[in-house]
C-alpha cells in the first residue's frame, strides 16, 4: 500500500516539476502566437484600406493625382476633390502610424512599417500634397504631425537640386 501511495506521490511530484513549466510555456507560445495574428490582421487591414484609397485615386484619374506634374488649371470641384482624397490619405497614414509605428519594433513589425514610410515618402515628392500637409494636418495626432513633416522635408532635401 506504502509503495502505491509513494508511487502517485511521485507521479505527483513529477507532473508538478515538469507539467506546470510546460503548461506555462504552451500558454506564453499560444497568447504570442494570438498576438501575432492580431498584428498580422491590423497589417491586412491597413494594406487593405491603402489599396481601396488607391481605387478612389484611380477612379478620379482627371485629377493626376500620381504624378508630380499638377493639373494645369483645376476647377473649384476638382480642388475639392483633391482635398478630400488627401485627407483621405493622410487619415489612413495617420492610422498606420498610430497602429504600426514604434521606437522598438521588431524585424517584421519594421518590414511592415517600411512599407507605409515608402508610401508616405512617395506621397511627399508630390508638391501639391506637401502644400496641402498645413491643412492636412489640422487636428492630427502630434507625433504623427512631427513624423510626416519630419518625411516631407526629408524628401524635399532629398529631391531639390544641388
Amino acid at each position: 500500500m506504502d509503495s502505491v501511495r509513494d508511487a502517485w506521490e511521485m507521479a505527483s511530484f513529477v507532473v508538478t516539476a515538469l507539467g506546470l513549466p510546460v503548461a506555462i510555456a504552451f500558454f506564453w507560445w499560444e497568447q504570442r502566437k494570438e498576438r501575432d495574428n492580431e498584428e498580422e490582421a491590423a497589417y491586412q487591414h491597413l494594406s487593405d484600406a491603402y489599396n481601396d484609397f488607391l481605387k478612389v485615386v484611380l477612379a478620379n484619374a482627371d485629377l493626376r493625382l500620381r504624378t508630380n506634374d499638377p493639373l494645369p488649371h483645376p476647377t473649384p470641384e476638382q480642388n475639392e476633390r483633391i482635398l478630400v482624397i488627401y485627407d483621405m490619405l493622410v487619415s489612413l497614414f495617420e492610422r498606420a502610424y498610430i497602429v504600426a509605428w514604434s521606437d522598438s519594433m521588431t524585424e517584421l513589425e519594421r518590414r511592415r512599417w517600411n512599407s507605409w514610410d515608402d508610401f508616405m515618402r512617395e506621397w511627399c515628392r508630390r508638391e501639391r500634397f506637401v502644400a496641402a500637409l498645413p491643412q492636412l494636418l489640422r487636428g492630427e495626432d502630434p507625433q504623427f504631425q512631427a513624423h510626416i513633416r519630419q518625411i516631407a522635408d526629408d524628401e524635399r532635401r532629398f529631391v531639390a537640386p544641388l
